[in-house]
């Protein structure tokens, strides 16, 4: 069997110099994962692992939805295509990751799902972070982590700023687009409702895309983004469903039926409900 040879300028005496683990600090990461099933379950590993990589995506796609709003903020939106592009695929590593815990059988997940306690991921501060800064503002939602003294005014803060779509609209209003008032300069701590004056205004965007480039692309975007999120919750919903069948969630929850109600979601309501208010194009449009 052959072996690669050593390159002489390879770095191999690494005491007292940064290294990769140094830098990642993997001695803390390696270290996180404690199993509490006695003896410890084979597949409760896997479980704890599979919640602790979700949290390590969402607190990427956190530090990016930020950096999106500010640069909408700033009138530069050409930084947030690429950003954006960035949230859907971290989304598509959280959808893939699902297949990997529906390996964990129905047999499997009960020795060990006592442990969790009233655990349940609807506690994650950071989903519920990235759904305040997507738009999917519920005040209600604060009281879970009240608790929290580091998480709870980080959360109030996403409440009562701007949604990315908030900012987006802004945007486009200052761009001389005629959005209506009311659905910039309105109370941010609200979920937004379907805006006819809004809707009116994309269908002017994606009917003339090469006039409004800039809107027409941020739109697609966001379309992306709401796209893989729906996707992502689908597939969350179809592997609790073949774990634990109908059963209560651990937080409390009625499991599935819970889940389920959040299927049809759409973050930015006006770009799903323009696709059906486009008119057939003129051939010198196409």
């Amino acid at each position: 069997m052959s072996q690669r040879d050593l390159e002489p300028t390879l770095h191999t005496d690494l005491a007292d110099r940064m290294t990769y683990g140094g830098y990642l600090q993997l001695d803390k990461i390696l270290s996180a994962q404690s199993p509490l099933s006695s003896p410890a379950h084979h597949d409760e590993m896997l479980f704890i692992i599979q919640h602790q990589t979700s949290e390590l995506w969402l607190k990427l796609m956190v530090h990016e939805l930020r950096a999106a709003i500010e640069a909408v903020r700033r009138d530069d939106l050409e930084p947030c295509f690429k950003i954006l592009a960035r949230v859907k695929h971290i989304l598509a590593q959280l959808l893939n990751q699902w297949s990997v815990l529906a390996t964990l059988t129905p047999t499997e997940y009960a020795q060990f799902r006592s442990v969790l306690g009233n655990a349940s991921g609807f506690q994650s501060y950071q989903y519920r972070l990235v759904e305040f800064l997507l738009g999917n503002k519920d005040r209600r939602m604060l009281e879970v982590h009240r608790h929290d003294a580091d998480a709870y005014p980080i959360l109030k803060e996403a409440l009562e700023g701007p949604s990315i779509y908030d900012a987006f609209l802004a945007f486009m209003l200052r761009a001389g687009l005629p959005v209506p008032r009311e659905a910039v300069e309105r109370d941010l701590t609200l979920p937004r409702e379907m805006d006819e004056g809004v809707i009116a205004v994309f269908k002017t965007v994606y009917e003339d895309p090469h006039q409004h480039w800039q809107a027409y692309e941020m739109a697609e975007k966001l379309v992306d983004v709401d796209d893989q999120f729906g996707q992502w919750r689908y597939r969350h919903l179809r592997t609790v469903h073949r774990i634990i069948g109908m059963k209560r969630g651990t937080g409390g929850s009625s499991g599935v039926p819970f889940l389920r109600q959040m299927i049809d979601h759409q973050f930015f309501p006006e770009l799903w409900e323009v696709r059906t208010r486009i008119d057939e194009l003129p051939s010198s449009m196409k």
